[in-house]
């Protein structure tokens, strides 16, 4: 194509036509000609940015444009159909030609198709999404200057920190203030911001801060345990940035710069006591700041959000991430964990191994080998409390939580009433309930030694000698009992067995006879 614009150019510059013709790679038949015509249709240099040399062509040889005219595509459905994952203008440039060729149409070059989408987004659209899908990442960082707090008492100053999320598409941006950058902090502020926006991206894009990156790599980054579970419960990908390579996130970059400028620096004359009032004071400016129109297009941040980027963000899930913290320890011989000085019961089969704890708000989760193996109401109040678990005990020890004074009292009942009367003076004697419960224990052990009617004769000659009841003496009844009634068993059997064989010889035997 003739180079319009640029023979307009160098005309207004005194340029010989010999010249422009050389420049322009054109005959000068060529030069006269375009020249000519511009002064009939009164066009002169300078010309606007926008009017390129297929418009000139248009305004200046209509008779020749109209026979080299192009099919436009719809350039809304481009910008519509850009905002979906994986589409690309050169996909769409393809599928416009083939649409073309059907219809007996001439087709635009690529190049200028993604001339003529730049032209329509930059003057119709907010956004150009070239580069950048809607809802595709969310970029974060901490913002380099901080602000202040006062304490009322001291009058000392406490630095505030500034968590900054920005969408890169739309630009709509998040800021919220806390007293540390703690990992505690870095998990909140996310879940503010992906509350803030009212949906999730599908990648987030931070630095490589120790809060959420273990172990730096250019391929295999080794993400924090609790970042990593904030990322899952989201349903979200993070990504971290490059070391050293802030254009990685340039959007976040240079809304930190901006909000500087916008927030920090137009609230440095206002004085803060509490953090909350702080945050109240930048959610104002931070309000300002999203509805700010740009200066090179149309809209604001907040409107191009709207429009353009909101309808792509996934779904919030149904609950709020929980914060968690991880530790390590070691399963005791008693079959449980420490935490916070409180104990916290495990499947003895686990004593001597190491797992690891994730703890809550409200819940203690104990896992090994990535799996869970105990889950606990988290305790609070006093130290020592313990939480067991009655599947988490062997057998014995099962059998030995199941003895209650019901469970006595029953026992008692079907062995005799003396038996019954004897458990409950027991309990009812007793210092406290568990050595009350352990005397029962041993009660009902000695059944296993005697039989139930020798402990029932026992229990009822030892309540005739005294209304408490004493184990040592029952157990002196019995062993006196099981004496008298072994000594005498033996001598009846000794008696039996003498008149049975008649081993005795007697007076006939020796032959005495009366002459």
């Amino acid at each position: 194509m003739v180079k319009y614009r640029e023979i307009l150019r160098l005309e207004y510059q005194n340029v010989t036509k010999r010249g422009i013709a050389s420049s322009c790679k054109c005959s000068r038949n060529t030069i006269i000609q375009v020249l000519e015509r511009a002064k009939e249709k009164g066009i002169s240099w300078p010309l606007p940015e926008e009017i390129g040399d297929r418009e000139l062509q248009k305004l200046l040889f209509p008779e020749k444009h109209a026979t080299d005219e192009r099919y436009l595509p719809d350039m809304d459905y481009v910008h519509k159909e850009m905002a979906k994952n994986g589409v690309t203008l050169s996909l769409l440039w393809h599928e416009y030609v083939i649409v073309c060729r059907n219809g007996n149409k001439i087709p635009y070059s690529y190049r200028q198709f993604c001339r003529e989408y730049n032209k329509f987004a930059t003057s119709s659209k907010a956004t150009m999404r070239i580069k950048r899908k809607p809802a595709e990442s969310l970029e974060v960082d901490w913002a380099g200057s901080t602000m202040e707090i006062r304490d009322r008492e001291t009058g000392e100053n406490h630095k505030v920190y500034l968590f900054v999320a920005s969408l890169p598409c739309s630009s709509y941006s998040y800021v919220e203030g806390f007293y540390s950058m703690d990992s505690l902090s870095w998990i909140t502020g996310h879940i503010h911001a992906f509350e803030f926006i009212g949906g999730v991206t599908r990648t987030v894009v931070p630095d490589n801060l120790k809060t959420g990156i273990e172990k730096l790599s250019s391929t295999e980054p080794v993400i924090n345990r609790t970042y990593q579970e904030l990322a899952e419960h989201y349903q979200t990908v993070i990504l971290p940035a490059r070391v050293r390579k802030p254009k990685d996130k340039p959007t976040v970059e240079g809304t930190v710069g901006t909000i500087t400028t916008w927030i920090i620096a137009s609230l440095r004359n206002q004085v803060f006591f509490t953090l909350s009032e702080l945050n109240e004071a930048v959610w104002l400016k931070l309000e300002e700041f999203n509805q700010k129109e740009f200066q090179k297009k149309k809209g604001s941040r907040l409107t191009a959000f709207l429009e353009e980027e909101k309808f792509a963000l996934l779904p919030l899930p149904a609950s709020r991430y929980e914060m968690a913290h991880w530790k390590k320890a070691t399963v005791q011989p008693d079959y449980h964990i420490s935490e916070d000085r409180m104990y916290y019961s495990v499947p003895y089969e686990y004593i001597k191994h190491v797992v690891e704890i994730r703890v809550t708000r409200t819940m203690v989760e104990v896992f090994f080998n990535n799996f869970r193996i105990a889950s606990h109401k988290r305790k609070f109040g006093k130290e020592g409390q313990a939480s067991t678990n009655f599947d988490h005990l062997p057998a014995k020890h099962q059998k030995f939580l199941t003895f209650t004074p019901e469970h006595f009292i029953n026992w008692g009942e079907s062995v005799g009433p003396f038996t019954r009367k004897a458990v409950k003076t027991i309990l009812i004697n007793g210092t406290n309930e568990k050595q009350a419960l352990k005397l029962c224990l041993a009660l009902s052990k000695l059944a296993t030694q005697y039989s139930e009617r020798e402990l029932e004769v026992a229990c009822k000659k030892s309540l005739t000698f005294s209304p408490r009841m004493s184990l040592n003496t029952l157990k002196t009844i019995l062993k006196t009992e099981r004496e008298i009634t072994t000594t005498t068993h033996s001598k009846k059997k000794t008696i039996s067995h003498s008149n049975e064989h008649g081993f005795i010889r007697g007076a006939d035997y020796y032959g005495r006879k009366d002459k």
